[in-house]
Order: C-alpha cells, then sequence, then structure tokens
C-alpha cells in the first residue's frame, strides 16, 4: 500500500499538479487516497527520502522547490559526476555494459513514445545511472543515488520550461554513440553538451517562476 502511494505522490509531484513548495497535508491525502495514516507516512517518508518533499519543523511537509541555483549546483555536479564514471568505467566496458546500455535506451524510447511523463523521466535516470553501477565505486553510486530526487524535480522542470511531457526520441542517441565509441574525450565532451542543452530555458523558466510566487509589494500590487 505504501509503495502504491509513492507512486500516486511521485506521480503528482513530477507532473505539477503538487506544485513545487506547495504544502502536502497527511489528513487531506488520507481522505482524498481513502488510505491509512501508516502506509500514508510511509511513503511521505520514502518522498522525503528521494529529495522530493521536505519536512520543515513547526510547519509541516512540503513539496522541494529548485531554485536557480539549484539549477546551476545540479548542472555543474552532474557533469563532473558523470564524466569521472565514465573515466573510471571506460576501459571496462564490456558486453553487458553494452547490453544494459542499449536496453534501458529502449526502455526509454518506450516511454517517450507512450508519452508517459513520469515513467520517462524514471527510464532516465536508469539510463544516465548505468554508468555509476558499472563504476564499481560506491561512494560515487552512493552520490548519485542522492541527486536523484533532485534531477527528477530538475528534469520536470525542464519539460514544463519546454512546454513538452517526454523528450525528443532521439535526445539520447548521441550519448549511446558515444558512449560506446573509441574516444573517452568524445563522450566526455558530448556529455557537456548534452547537459548544456535547453540549461538555459530551464532557468529563465525556474527564474520566472521564483518571481511569481515572490510576494507582492503594496506598490507593487497598485
Amino acid at each position: 500500500m505504501s509503495a502504491q502511494i509513492a507512486t500516486l505522490l511521485r506521480h503528482a509531484i513530477l507532473t505539477g499538479e503538487f506544485e513545487p513548495g506547495s504544502q502536502v497535508v497527511e489528513s487531506t491525502l488520507a481522505l482524498r487516497l481513502g488510505a491509512s495514516r501508516g502506509p500514508l507516512r510511509e511513503a511521505m517518508q520514502q518522498l522525503i527520502d528521494e529529495g522530493l518533499l521536505v519536512s520543515v519543523p513547526y510547519t509541516g511537509t512540503r513539496v522541494v522547490d529548485i531554485s536557480l541555483e539549484d539549477v546551476n549546483d545540479i548542472y555543474a555536479m552532474r557533469t563532473c559526476l558523470e564524466q569521472f564514471a565514465f573515466e573510471q568505467v571506460w576501459g571496462r566496458r564490456d558486453g553487458d555494459f553494452k547490453k544494459d546500455l542499449l536496453a534501458r535506451s529502449d526502455t526509454l524510447k518506450e516511454a517517450i513514445d507512450q508519452s508517459d511523463h513520469v515513467a520517462a523521466i524514471e527510464a532516465e535516470l536508469d539510463l544516465h545511472g548505468l554508468v555509476y553501477e558499472h563504476a564499481n565505486n560506491r561512494i560515487l553510486l552512493n552520490t548519485w543515488t542522492g541527486l536523484r530526487g533532485h534531477l527528477q524535480l530538475y528534469w520536470a522542470a525542464h519539460r514544463r520550461a519546454h512546454g513538452t511531457a517526454v523528450p525528443k526520441r532521439d535526445s539520447h542517441d548521441d550519448y549511446i554513440r558515444f558512449a560506446l565509441g573509441d574516444s573517452l574525450s568524445a563522450m566526455q565532451d558530448e556529455l557537456s553538451d548534452h547537459m548544456r542543452l535547453g540549461l538555459e530555458t530551464t532557468k529563465a523558466f525556474v527564474e520566472a517562476r521564483s518571481a511569481e510566487m515572490k510576494p507582492k509589494t503594496n506598490k507593487e500590487r497598485d
């Protein structure tokens, strides 16, 4: 039951039904979902652990918001981490790595073909996560895992900024080609280009949304 509730809440957050920064009231959710408090609390705690919800003392639980600083930090961190992960795995890419990468690419394309917004985000995370899983570096993998919640929110904002539910079907074709290619430096250049794509549009979207949510002064109301 808690897993089902977590799935419903995650979908509501990533589709924008629950706005960033909005309060999530346990009693209201219990009535809406027809769920008892126990499974609901477990589900909410799971999303807190994932980084989608945050519990603020004396305030309650809210959907995590993504600021302009968060967008810049996520972009910088992801680029460095994934370039390093490919350095670690480059000489050990084997048949299993290729098979898994192509399979995850197919899963992403299936989600895109079905216009399944949330499934596409999860599939994109799984695709990028493969290199961390094969890098044999526990701290690196744990760091990536800790970023997943923020990345889900980032990609949700990214899609809304571009007015699309899912990425383009060929958006990862170059990523796959270079990841299976012969040049590590070419792969690292592709990572920089891939992650920079659409960054400014997403930043503008987040900045505009933050301005809309900012309380207006009396002068601005007049």
